[in-house]
């Protein structure tokens, strides 16, 4: 069966990593396709997630003026909306988008009015969340999360950190997911990735989110599944991406059959839809000639995904009804 025109959630997305060839024509004309496909997106096998993250740096490059970070959000929702995703979660760190004198205040005020539009001519509803970055210090997390806070009320509705978890600790970020639970906050937070179950409960100890960006080697350690699954704590899986960053070998060795058969909560996403050269149909239709996945089990990770989604009650019961009528 094929899952293109069946509707979706997706909560764990990169704005910056996830510029079509159409919008990066649009910018930069003299971007050939093939070098297109050897500066964005990453090779089938990465050395490892600090390596697939450096696949960022020429969409950010992109993403410096009001106008270039109008047109990449608009770029997204139209992919989003030829995916039929319903509903998203986009992700961005405001800081790496300063090189051309906007303010972090003006950068996210930008993807926030460019998502208005971006909704209003797809359909598509989606939030914000802010991302601090792993090697950034105390006063640049403090300043991510502190956007958060200031603009309550919009379609900023969460925080996140990002970037590579084995090379630098957390220390300098636990001051920052204080304040965000302080201020209600709702947060998530990259773990379990570039390493193991340890990196999960170093993250739920000290962030306190109520979800995982990854997370798939919490399948490591059976306490701290039964830990997940007790507390509610919601897994954003990104199988693809997974596999790139050499956390497995290949598809089939992935854990997602695993965790989904443990009962913790969990979805499907695709990360970084260009890097990863994937859509969410395309990671759908891998899991079920890989592990036979049928409508029931992406139904459930989807009824999963809004569930734990940053919005409100209204837009949950509207995205579900939508769900179970297209999915049953």
């Amino acid at each position: 069966m094929d899952y293109s025109n069946f509707p979706k959630i997706e909560l764990h997305l990169h704005l910056d990593c996830s510029l079509s060839y159409k919008v990066v024509q649009q910018l930069k004309p003299s971007v050939s396709e093939e070098e297109f496909k050897r500066d964005y997106i990453a090779p089938a096998k990465c050395n490892d997630l600090a390596d697939y993250i450096t696949r960022a740096a020429k969409g950010i490059e992109l993403m410096q003026t009001a106008e270039q970070l109008w047109a990449v959000t608009l770029d997204l929702f139209e992919q989003l909306k030829a995916d039929n995703v319903i509903y998203a979660e986009i992700r961005f760190a405001p800081l790496l988008h300063l090189e051309e004198g906007l303010s972090p205040h003006e950068v996210v005020q930008i993807v926030n009015a460019a998502s208005i539009e971006g909704m209003e001519r797809t359909g598509v509803k989606a939030g914000l969340i802010l991302a601090t970055l792993r090697h950034y210090t105390e006063a640049q997390s403090m300043e991510t999360v502190k956007l958060v806070a200031s603009f309550k009320g919009t379609n900023v509705v969460g925080f996140d950190i990002a970037a590579d978890e084995a090379g630098f600790p957390i220390d300098a970020h636990i001051k920052a997911f204080k304040y965000a639970k302080k201020q209600g906050i709702s947060c998530t937070a990259h773990a379990g990735e570039a390493r193991g179950a340890d990196s999960v409960w170093e993250t739920l100890r000290h962030f306190h989110p109520k979800r995982i960006g990854h997370g798939v080697r919490s399948i490591e350690d059976p306490e701290l599944m039964t830990f997940l699954k007790a507390e509610g704590i919601h897994l954003e899986i990104c199988p693809t991406s997974n596999v790139q960053t050499a956390i497995y070998d290949k598809i089939e060795d992935h854990r997602v059959d695993d965790i989904y058969q443990s009962g913790v909560s969990m979805s499907i996403n695709t990360d970084a839809r260009t890097i990863s050269d994937v859509r969410l149909a395309d990671e759908y239709a891998t899991l079920k000639g890989v592990f036979g996945w049928d409508k029931a089990r992406f139904l459930k990770c989807n009824l999963e995904a809004i569930k734990h989604a940053f919005t409100d009650e209204q837009t949950k019961e509207a995205v579900k009804r939508q769900l179970l009528q297209a999915w049953t």
